[in-house]
C-alpha cells in the first residue's frame, strides 16, 4: 500500500493508518467536520435549556457571572437543529448572524483540503481588530441588560 509504513521494532511513529493521511490537506477540515457530528449527535437528545444536563457550563460565566461574545451558543445550536429558529435568536443573535460565514469559510477550507491544497485564513491587523472590536462590543451590549 501506498504510504503504509510497518513499524520496526523501537522505532516511535508508523501505526495503521497510512502516514500520508495525517498530512493531507484535508485531514483538518475532515476532522473537524466529524467532531462537529458527534458534538451534534450527543446535543440532540439533550435539552441545553433544562437543567441538569450533562454539558460544559461557559468558563467566563462561571468566574465572572457575565455573558461572553459565545455564551448561548450551544443553546442556539440545539434550537437551530430542532428548527426554532426565534428561541436561536434570543440564545445569540450575534453567533446566528456570523454563521454564514463561517460555514462559507469552513466550506472554502474543506473544498481546498479535498483538493489537495491547503488553506489558510490571513487576517490582518485591521481584520483582527474588527473582530475583536465586534465581541468586545458585544459582551457589553448583552451585558447591560
Amino acid at each position: 500500500m501506498p504510504g503504509f509504513r510497518v513499524p520496526r521494532p523501537g522505532h516511535r511513529g508508523g501505526g495503521l493508518l497510512p502516514s500520508a493521511w495525517w498530512s493531507h490537506a484535508a485531514a483538518g477540515p475532515l476532522g473537524l467536520l466529524a467532531a462537529a457530528g458527534v458534538g451534534a449527535a450527543y446535543l440532540w437528545g439533550r435539552n441545553p435549556h433544562q437543567p441538569g444536563q450533562l454539558l460544559p457550563p461557559c468558563p467566563w460565566h462561571s468566574v465572572t457571572g457575565l455573558l461572553c461574545p459565545a455564551c448561548g451558543g450551544t443553546r442556539m445550536a440545539y434550537d437551530l437543529m430542532h428548527g426554532h429558529w426565534t428561541a436561536a435568536w434570543h440564545d445569540n443573535a450575534a453567533l446566528l448572524l456570523v454563521l454564514p460565514a463561517v460555514a462559507w469559510l469552513y466550506g472554502r477550507w474543506l473544498w481546498r483540503g479535498l483538493h489537495g491544497h491547503r488553506y489558510r485564513l490571513r487576517l490582518g491587523p485591521r481584520g483582527v481588530c474588527a473582530v475583536l472590536g465586534a465581541a468586545a462590543a458585544w459582551t457589553v451590549l448583552r451585558n447591560l441588560r
